[in-house]
């Protein structure tokens, strides 16, 4: 595709062949990777020419610029820097009388690149009106396809009012990460960045973006080829607003992933299918945020049979489930009752439904809308934040829940508990625990305390390799070498297997909690002695092997 200039323009002033600018070397581009390097280029930046160019709409990607020298030269993000737009854009440069400077092109990164199309480095020019809107909304998309094309769970743009610099950074495989090409974006920008975005979002409280206020929303859009929904959240910190959003790919029923591959064993998937076997009670996934339980209750919904009616309430929809009469609600933060949520309700409960999906149990007005299914009869799935799974009973009779415990006491109404982490999994060139342990001794007391607290034969087990290979390495994002993905360890409990679990609901946790057929901690070190997990993984996750095996000389309470 060729860049498109206005019959009128300047830049036709100059006739030179196509040809004078043959196809660039990308490695033959300048490196500009801060602030710092750029202030110190000689002959010095004097100006953007994206405005005389008139390609602002290519900001987020290239900028044409000038040096106080006279030279010209294309700035651009190291993916485009060869590309055929830039090629045309240096073209023009030479038909427009510029001389080339030397390098030709520089690689520079997202945020400096839009601060140099701003002229930000520019005191004589106002740069509101260097780059418009389009701009701005092409580098917020910018940064969330980055997000999409690496798998990032979450984007998060933090602004500090009080610097000239805010951080964006990403969920990945778990960890908050910041990718260099993506470090010191200027705070100005930023806001009008986000300003920008909160255009195109839908279902948000206010018209505008409020740096002052929490708002939530969503978009939806096709990045990197998928089709994806964002869902912002942001909140007023001291330092300035905070905007964390869910990065959502819109699976098809296909893409929904089984039971097995998210890491669940053979035992658990066979609880978790006698669970939708039986008639009534609810199934409760917990776990904390980001930990995968919408995307476990999906598969397991999946399961159903076709002859069960599957209605589902979500805020908002996440996965396209098979079957399943799907309903969006969006409820505002600023407010304990919602109109729609009850209307729907009500429609819900005379649908002759058999499987109900109620996507979180929150705050009040979803711990009501638990009981009011949960008591009808029907078979309901749903979700609550919990550390543990001997925590969802007081989770769900909590202050800001609400749910009656004489209710959970009653026979059937919990039908199964589940409670879940992900952990990073490790890449095919992790290293053999007896071969890093040549280079880091400290392996060789956790493989011995390994061996001591679960009696079996360590050979198979496996550390990260912090070098990576070319499959795991990711660019600026050497913290996330090693690793492939993430994988599932969780523990459940089955109350009508526990006799006294009636008692302890309805008690307030007072007495012993049933304990799960197998704790999550060992579930984790089942897949690390196959090789799946890091041990030092599931420490970090859990505790310290010491610390499991005090937990369990303590004398057992009768």
């Amino acid at each position: 595709m060729r860049l498109r200039f206005p019959s009128k323009s300047p830049v036709y002033a100059h006739s030179i062949p196509d040809g004078a600018v043959a196809r660039y070397a990308a490695a033959s581009a300048g490196i500009i990777p801060d602030t710092e390097s750029l202030l110190a280029l000689d002959p010095p930046l004097l100006r953007s020419l994206s405005k005389e160019f008139k390609v602002e709409s290519l900001a987020a990607r290239m900028c044409p610029v000038e040096f106080e020298d006279g030279t010209a030269a294309v700035f651009a993000l190291a993916e485009h820097v060869a590309s055929d737009h830039a090629d045309e854009l240096a073209r023009q440069l030479i038909r427009a009388g510029y001389r080339s400077a030397t390098p030709a092109r520089y690689v520079v990164n997202a945020s400096l690149l839009l601060a140099v199309g701003r002229d930000a480095f520019r005191s004589d020019v106002a740069t509101d009106a260097a780059v418009g809107r389009g701009a701005l909304a092409e580098a917020f998309h910018e940064l969330v396809e980055w997000g999409v094309r690496h798998h990032a769970s979450d984007l998060h743009l933090n602004v500090n009012l009080h610097e000239p610099e805010s951080e964006v950074k990403y969920t990945l495989f778990g960890r908050y990460v910041a990718p260099e090409c993506f470090r010191r974006m200027p705070t100005r920008m930023l806001m009008e960045m986000l300003a920008v975005a909160w255009m195109d979002i839908s279902g948000g409280n206010g018209a505008v973006f409020d740096p002052n206020a929490e708002q939530q929303g969503s978009l939806s859009r096709c990045y990197a080829g998928r089709d994806v929904m964002l869902r912002w959240a942001s909140m007023a910190s001291e330092k300035g607003p905070c905007v964390c959003l869910r990065i959502l790919e819109k699976n098809r029923a296909a893409g929904i992933p089984p039971l097995e591959s998210l890491g669940y064993p053979p035992q658990q998937v066979q609880m978790l299918e006698q669970a939708l076997s039986s008639g009534g009670g609810a199934v409760v996934f917990a776990g904390t945020v980001g930990s995968g339980k919408s995307t476990t209750l999906a598969s397991l919904m999946a399961r159903l049979p076709e002859h069960r009616k599957v209605v589902t309430i979500e805020d908002p929809v996440e996965y396209t489930i098979p079957g399943a009469i799907q309903n969006s609600i969006s409820r505002r933060l600023d407010v304990d009752a919602h109109a729609a949520f009850a209307t729907k309700l009500r429609a819900l409960k005379r649908s002759a439904m058999s499987d109900v999906l109620l996507g979180e149990v929150r705050d009040r007005e979803t711990g009501l809308a638990f009981m009011d299914l949960a008591g009808s009869g029907v078979n309901v799935y749903t979700t609550v934040h919990a550390p543990s799974v001997s925590f969802i009973p007081e989770r769900l009779a909590s202050e800001f829940v609400g749910v009656s415990r004489d209710f959970l006491a009653i026979p059937g109404t919990l039908k199964l508990l589940v409670w879940q982490a992900l952990l990073p999994k490790l890449c095919h060139c992790a290293l053999p625990i007896q071969h890093a342990i040549k280079h880091d001794a400290s392996l060789g007391h956790l493989r011995s305390a390994v061996e001591t607290l679960y009696a079996v034969p360590t050979e198979a087990l496996r550390v990260r390799n912090e070098d990576g290979c070319e499959h795991c390495r990711r660019q600026g994002l050497p913290e996330l070498f090693g690793y492939d993905g993430r994988s599932v360890a969780s523990e459940m409990i089955h109350p009508k297997l526990h006799p006294g679990f009636p008692e302890w609901a309805r008690q307030g946790g007072r007495g012993e909690f049933p304990p799960p057929l197998r704790s999550a901690m060992d579930g984790a070190m089942d897949a690390a002695l196959r090789g799946i997990f890091d041990p030092r993984d599931i420490e970090q996750r859990f505790h310290s092997f010491e610390t499991e095996a005090r937990l369990r000389a303590l004398p057992q309470r009768p």
